[in-house]
């Protein structure tokens, strides 16, 4: 499945009177993160010329990089069912990031959390729960180490969701931390196009899936002959919604009265 595509858009001027609005966080009394869907676009124009929108949904562009890399191998047979859960799915632009601090993201409904591994300098996808009393990650921090740090009872995580520090465990005692029932499950994931994105499939046969397959690429977003805007927006709906919506134009000035101002026509 290719999870970009690009289609032309419409000409038509609109000022918007809404303001800024607010996102409210997860409650951690809750100890459960919920957030809202989210959509990934990017707006790539060769300079002087008309532009294109790349989205996460359409399935249109090709997936070949300037410079192809070896075939990917398949990950299911032609007569299997197709499997949603194995496929690259977009989390985030990484200019929209924070490597202080983890975040939470709500991906084809799984939760997880997305945070800046300072000792292996990448970025790194979790399950947005901790192994201990199922506290949502993304409320934690990043420690003086570089772990991630659950906000609950401070327990530590490296890059390989191995659990290095318990802060109430016996220093003398076993060493509790190393259980393999307090490992965080870690997404596999890589950087392309300047977005992060997983694999949202623990099956041990996954572990190495990028070395097999990589997400697609857009070989516009990394020319410097183009100029692109990219940016992520939390909607409570899902894309089929968001799809319906952006390719018609037509109902802003009524559907969306008195919120979208739009410029005035030719009387008719």
């Amino acid at each position: 499945m290719e999870a970009l595509g690009a289609s032309a858009v419409p000409s038509f001027h609109i000022r918007t009177t809404l303001g800024k609005t607010k996102l409210r966080r997860p409650m951690f009394l809750n100890f459960h993160s919920n957030p809202t869907p989210s959509s990934t676009f990017s707006l790539v124009y060769k300079k002087q010329s008309k532009f294109k929108v790349f989205n996460t949904i359409s399935s249109t562009v090709s997936t070949e990089p300037t410079n192809p890399p070896e075939p990917a191998l398949e990950t299911h047979s032609k007569g299997e069912k197709f499997d949603w859960y194995s496929q690259w799915y977009p989390v985030m632009p990484i200019w929209d990031l924070d490597k202080r601090r983890p975040q939470a993201k709500k991906v084809i409904g799984l939760d997880v959390v997305v945070w800046w591994d300072r000792n292996e300098e990448t970025w790194k996808v979790f399950d947005d729960r901790c192994p201990h009393r199922l506290a949502p990650l993304s409320e934690g921090r990043i420690d003086q180490w570089g772990r991630l740090q659950c906000v609950y009872h401070g327990w530590c995580f490296n890059g390989s969701g191995n659990c290095k520090f318990i802060p109430q465990a016996n220093p003398d005692g076993p060493p509790v931390h190393t259980a393999k029932k307090a490992c965080v499950a870690v997404y596999p994931s890589t950087v392309q196009n300047n977005i992060v994105w997983f694999w949202p499939n623990l099956d041990p046969r996954y572990k190495d899936i990028l070395v097999q397959k990589k997400p697609p690429y857009i070989p516009e977003i990394d020319d410097p002959s183009y100029t692109n805007l990219m940016g992520n927006r939390d909607i409570p709906y899902g894309f089929e919604i968001l799809i319906e919506n952006l390719m018609d134009p037509a109902h802003l000035p009524y559907a969306h009265h008195g919120i979208l101002e739009i410029l005035p026509s030719k009387k008719r």
